[in-house]
């Protein structure tokens, strides 16, 4: 497996090993186990992403979400069944890891070849509202800044697959919803497979086209988000939703 970026980046690439991508640059899992000594936290998992499609995974900590994300990004090695994904992949951490000793656009362009890397790189941080600030140093940023960064040197390779590991915890409520905005209009733009790991059920359905619940290494329920126009978390429909992936969670919230 070869690796583009350094995993402390805080994001990565990985060329393609095993069965080779499905001719339409899908995702597709089938029986996928992962064991840590005697526990095992993926137990047979099977997974479809179609291209341009934004898949959440939600649930509680330990069940998994991380482990898939990374064997998704060919950061960690299965025991067991089959992975097939778009040989470009890229990764968003919760954390930006930006390097404090390379300007904004020095960590855009990290890993980059051929080209002029400095226009790919400005263009990207254009695409998140940052061209201000191509020459600044990250500690000058904000955390939302941070990860508009971090989000531009995802997109800026132009991946088949966009994995997002919890990319907005760490942000204040009104950044998050900026945030989550920007993420949307990126992904219609550049059209690759998503797959975000988060916690957040309200967030999951606020951007994604189809929520995929995970209990005890395997997938428990998936429901497709079929809301039109704006996604109000106080309609109905949010609702009903929202309460259906909380049962697939086994959470049952007081009236």
């Amino acid at each position: 497996m070869a690796t583009d970026l350094p995993t402390e980046t805080g994001a990565a690439t990985a060329e393609a090993a095993g069965p080779p991508a499905p001719a339409d640059g899908a995702v597709r899992v089938r029986g996928l186990a992962r064991r840590f000594g005697d526990h095992t936290v993926l137990d047979g998992l099977d997974l479809d992403i179609a291209p341009g499609e934004f898949v959440a995974l939600i649930g509680e900590s330990g069940c998994g979400k991380t482990t898939l994300l990374r064997l998704l990004a060919g950061l960690d090695a299965p025991d067991g069944g089959d992975i097939a994904a778009p040989a470009s992949r890229m990764v968003v951490f919760q954390e930006h890891r930006l390097l404090p000793w390379r300007r904004v656009w020095r960590n855009v362009a990290i890993g980059l070849r051929g080209g002029d890397a400095r226009a790919a790189a400005s263009e990207a941080l254009d695409e998140v509202g940052l061209s201000r600030h191509v020459d600044a140093w990250p500690s000058t940023l904000s955390g939302g800044e941070a990860q508009r960064v971090a989000l531009a040197r995802a997109l800026v390779r132009q991946p088949g697959l966009l994995l997002l590991d919890e990319p907005f915890a760490a942000l204040d409520a009104l950044t998050r919803i900026k945030m989550h905005g920007l993420v949307r209009r990126l992904v219609e733009r550049h059209r690759p497979a998503v797959l975000l790991v988060t916690h957040d059920v309200d967030e999951a359905i606020q951007l994604a086209d189809r929520v995929v619940a995970m209990r005890g290494g395997k997938l428990a329920g998936e429901h497709r988000v079929a809301i039109d126009g704006a996604r109000d978390r106080t309609g109905v429909e949010f609702q009903r939703l929202r309460a259906a992936l909380l049962a697939e969670l086994g959470v049952t919230e007081s009236p």
